[in-house]
């Protein structure tokens, strides 16, 4: 009997020995994963889907250990983070093109998140939207680590709509990590989880391996949608976007073609609107 006619390994026992065990199944070619998840849709084989299941098993591990800050145990995250990989093999499409590893990461993510929301239990500072907002964006919205200064203290407050009070009310709690990670539940539209905002998704393990597998039909894809366009217009697009230099303004290609920066910001918008169908069509 194959090995993938055995259960899903259970991680309740010792962690180093769950990840040995997993790292033995064998990683798949996108043939074998295409004709595995074309069974399972079509035929329900259960064996085709625990084999999907097994081989990504280590994605599941890389992808938890994104979340070892949070103080949880490694292994209640990767059961949880198992759920959500199941869940996507049973809606995993292989007729649409993409790597179910490229799938999977949502999934995982989204029980992880889940777990860690259900399993923290800290003081609520948000309490109306535009203070969630203000949580979810002051972050990315600050220059760097220092304090913030008068001038950024009200242009965050005018972006966001809030008052220059809250602005640093939020940045010291915040500081203080007095942070709210549970969504409010009297809002759903607004009850983002702030997981999705603390953590480094460039730099977890399953957002890499994602990034890995599509960096190369991104970019034949690129080059295809350049080759859509005139002349005028990829010479705008590859000015004002793809320079790794220094990016062309819109004045400096306005007086390099001899119109207006206007009817630069015109062409580009509608180069952009076309690359990104052509992009969309390709995927």
């Amino acid at each position: 009997m194959s090995s993938y006619a055995l259960p899903i390994p259970s991680v309740a026992g010792s962690l180093e020995s769950y990840i040995q065990t997993i790292n033995s199944f064998p990683i798949l070619t996108q043939a074998r994963e295409v004709e595995l998840a074309r069974r399972f849709r079509r035929e329900n084989d259960l064996e085709a889907a625990r084999e999907l299941v097994l081989s990504h098993l280590r994605v599941v591990v890389a992808i938890a250990r994104g979340y070892m800050g949070y103080g949880l145990p490694q292994a209640d995250l990767i059961q949880e983070g198992n759920i959500g990989l199941m869940k996507a093999v049973k809606r995993f499409d292989p007729e649409r093109g993409v790597r179910l590893v490229s799938f999977a990461v949502h999934w995982i993510r989204a029980e992880m998140h889940e777990f860690i929301l259900r399993n923290w239990r800290m003081v609520k500072i948000a309490t109306t939207k535009a203070q969630r907002k203000l949580f979810f964006n002051l972050r990315s919205l600050k220059q760097g680590l220092n304090t913030l200064g008068a001038e950024e203290v009200k242009a965050i407050a005018r972006q966001l709509g809030v008052k220059p009070e809250e602005v640093v009310e939020m940045e010291t709690r915040l500081g203080g990590q007095d942070i709210a990670l549970e969504p409010l539940s009297d809002d759903d539209d607004d009850a983002y989880a702030p997981i999705a905002y603390l953590a480094a998704e460039d730099a977890e393990p399953g957002r890499l391996l994602e990034h890995q597998q599509t960096a190369r039909l991104r970019g034949e894809g690129l080059e295809k949608a350049l080759d859509t366009l005139d002349a005028r217009s990829r010479r705008i697009i590859e000015a004002r976007w793809l320079n790794e230099k220094a990016s062309a303004t819109l004045h400096d290609l306005a007086a390099e073609f001899g119109v207006s920066a206007e009817r630069i910001r015109q062409i580009e918008v509608k180069a952009l609107a076309k690359m990104k169908g052509v992009i969309a069509a390709a995927a």
